[in-house]
């Protein structure tokens, strides 16, 4: 629930939060980095942190459309997330809120955070120069309570590390794939 007598703009982000940002450069041209981040089998080749298979993928790429996914742990549990995109602007820009579901889709808890924002926005901007493409990523949570906020700004570390292991196997990925 948003605290009173805090502006908000739009999106729902506190003015307060400091947002997470992380960068990558890819040996690879933008648009086969567009196309490994919009297609469901790409998808299920390399997202999630390591050690994470994605099992299910069910995108539907427009303005509130959703992605749909589920993961296996390496512990063998099931973790379903969804994005429900805001905006798409090939081969540019993805930006949507990103939460952790049930199979219906339905927003849940983080499984190990409790306190963990229900919804975070996330900005994915797409920079190509010299064949090489560069992938910013601009998290940050939206109509969190004080503890959720507080919880994000807490874990930039491991977000570092989830996001890096990530990114890490689209590393992987895009040295395989082929246009």
């Amino acid at each position: 629930m948003p605290e009173p007598n805090k502006p908000r703009d739009e999106t729902g982000v506190h003015p307060d939060d400091k947002e997470f940002v992380l960068s990558r450069t890819f040996d690879a041209p933008r648009d086969l980095v567009w196309k490994a981040w919009t297609e469901p089998k790409r998808l299920m080749e390399w997202w999630g942190p390591k050690g994470f298979k994605m099992k299910v993928a069910k995108l539907d790429l427009k303005p509130r459309g959703t992605f749909l996914y589920a993961m296996n742990a390496p512990d063998g549990s099931e973790i379903w997330g969804r994005f429900v995109f805001r905006e798409i602007k090939a081969p540019e820009r993805l930006e949507f809120i990103n939460s952790f579901s049930n199979e219906r889709g339905e927003i849940t808890r983080h499984p190990m955070r409790e306190k963990w924002p229900l919804e975070t926005l996330s900005i994915i901007e797409f920079a190509e120069h010299g064949g090489k493409t560069t992938v910013t990523v601009r998290w940050i949570p939206i109509n969190a309570t004080s503890e959720e906020r507080k919880t994000f700004a807490d874990n930039h570390a491991s977000m570092n590390q989830g996001w890096g292991g990530t990114m890490d196997q689209l590393t992987a990925y895009l040295g395989k794939a082929q246009a």
